[in-house]
């Protein structure tokens, strides 16, 4: 697998990361806890993606209520992988009574940071995970800059943000002389390219590294609920459709994900290898963000690992969901 790199931090990461969002549960929500994998099914996927190339993995503070950093901090313990880049992320915190909030105030993060730190072993990439409306960017910023001197993270990025929210921590930092974010993870897939627009040209223009996640939109961009299938118990779709991936699963998305097919059996690959190929082979995109639940789920990756897409093929796909 080729390694990338991520934009101009100087940190190389392969061309695919492995997501442990589904480990605990799936993201950050208490309403999926336990729905995801187990700790020792998150093992054996992350097993997998080492054996594959995969180097690099995204993981959150809150993610499974921490199962997620955990699991994958025993992984790296009892592995011992060289090389590994390990990204999380911090910010978002879960009340008492079940709702989420935002906290990126400095003592959270630097709290949040030692901890990660201690679940993991070391946090070489560390992202905001959500925008926090009430603490100023200002202290914000300068608390991750700090950390990067520090040497406690190697470099700092954000996470679902738009482009006025990115204008304004790239404006900030070059204002203090402080470090700027080296990577941005947001949404993206062939169902949701809101970014394309607005945000990815300032990603490019600036040399900020770009990993999106959710690439495959829940398992939409795949066969699976074409023909007429219904959601399986226990798929994105059935657990989180409403939290995650809302309005994905409709009859004209669908009906895109068809047209598609047509496309990948010209290729003779899947729907899934094709859609991930696209992502990758996105001019803006570094790294798309996979994170199978079966062993099975890896054949799109090594369908798409198998495909390169030239500007005519790529074109063609996006036409479809344009």
């Amino acid at each position: 697998m080729r390694t990338l790199p991520l934009g101009t931090s100087g940190i190389r990461i392969s061309e695919f990361v492995f997501g442990a969002g589904s480990i605990g549960g799936v993201g950050a929500s208490a309403s999926t806890r336990g729905h995801g994998l187990t700790p020792e099914q998150g093992f054996q996927r992350l097993d997998e993606a080492w054996d594959l190339g995969i180097d690099t993995i995204d993981t959150a503070d809150s993610y499974g209520g921490g199962e997620s950093e955990k699991t994958v901090g025993r992984w790296l313990h009892d592995r011992r992988p060289e090389g590994v880049v390990v990204s999380t992320k911090v910010g978002l915190i879960s009340r008492p009574d079940g709702s989420r909030g935002v906290d990126l105030s400095r003592g959270h993060i630097e709290k949040r940071l030692a901890r990660s730190i201690e679940r993991l072993g070391r946090v070489d990439l560390f992202l905001s995970h959500v925008p926090d409306p009430v603490t100023p960017v200002e202290e914000t910023v300068e608390t991750f800059s700090r950390a990067q001197d520090e040497g406690r993270i190697r470099a700092y990025g954000v996470s679902n943000v738009d482009r006025a929210k990115l204008e304004a921590v790239l404006r900030i930092a070059d204002e203090r002389r402080l470090h700027r974010p080296a990577l941005v993870e947001n949404r993206l897939n062939l169902l949701d390219r809101a970014d394309e627009a607005d945000l990815l040209p300032l990603v490019r223009g600036e040399g900020i590294g770009y990993t999106p996640f959710s690439p495959l939109a829940g398992g939409v961009l795949s066969v699976r609920y074409l023909d007429g299938n219904a959601p399986e118990a226990g798929s994105r779709i059935a657990v989180a459709g409403d939290l995650y991936y809302k309005g994905f699963h409709s009859p004209e998305n669908l009906a895109k994900v068809a047209a598609l097919r047509d496309i990948a059996w010209e290729r003779s690959t899947s729907v899934s290898g094709l859609a991930l190929a696209w992502l990758r082979d996105h001019p803006a995109v570094t790294a798309p963000i996979v994170a199978p639940r079966t062993f099975a789920q890896w054949d799109a990756v090594h369908d798409a690992m198998a495909i390169r897409l030239g500007e005519e093929d790529h074109a063609r796909v996006s036409d479809i969901f344009g």
